[in-house]
């Protein structure tokens, strides 16, 4: 493997941010909205799952004992 210079390090580095697509500030938003209502939505369904298997158990072991 060849070794780069600091100098042809930098260059290789600024040519590649140059090919980076960047979001505008209205992507960045709107996906930031999107991974917030994603989240809310995943934790209510973990509270209802946590809820039914929890009545679940109790009901189990209330019918057990």
């Amino acid at each position: 493997m060849a070794k780069t210079g600091p100098a042809e390090f930098v260059r290789e580095v600024r040519q590649e941010v140059s090919k980076v697509t960047w979001p505008t500030r209205k992507e960045t938003w709107l996906t930031g909205l999107m991974v917030f209502v994603m989240v809310a939505l995943a934790s209510v369904f973990f509270v209802l799952v946590d809820q039914v298997l929890s009545f679940g158990i109790k009901w189990i072991l209330g019918a057990a004992g």
